[in-house]
């Protein structure tokens, strides 16, 4: 159980390179859910588009096809930096250096476009839902 006391200990530098490194390790897993998740989704709107003729039904199919694509492609961008971001966590962990300002701002950064990501995502998958329900 957390417990707090009003006395805060600041991390050591090597403590909060780890910390930092548990948080990458957790977008990485989140970031493989999300990439599952959009291909079951492309899956299941190819599933219910190959039984429809209806052309409004089709460009509606359309827009969510291209919304996956946009956010398979953001995962991936996402993905790259936070690989990158890793490797460079860890060089400064294994070189016993400190960490500066630049990495401790694009751990921000990455942890901002991850929530965001999230967001987007969730309210998509809602979109597509409500989407499917109105076709039955």
């Amino acid at each position: 159980m957390y417990e707090s006391n009003n006395k805060k200990k600041p991390m050591t530098g090597s403590t909060k390179i780890e910390q930092f490194l548990h948080e990458s390790l957790t977008w990485k897993r989140l970031l493989d859910f999300f990439i599952q998740e959009n291909s079951f989704l492309k899956t299941r709107l190819s599933e219910v588009v190959d039984r429809e003729t209806d052309k409004v039904i089709i460009a509606n199919a359309e827009y969510f096809q291209n919304e996956f694509i946009l956010k398979d492609e953001y995962i991936r961008d996402i993905e790259i930096d936070v690989k990158t971001h890793e490797k460079n966590l860890q060089l400064v962990l294994a070189q016993k250096k400190t960490l500066d300002n630049k990495i401790c701002k694009q751990q921000e950064k990455l942890r901002n476009e991850i929530s965001y990501l999230e967001k987007e995502f969730s309210s998509l998958k809602n979109q597509f839902n409500k989407y499917l329900l109105l076709m039955v």
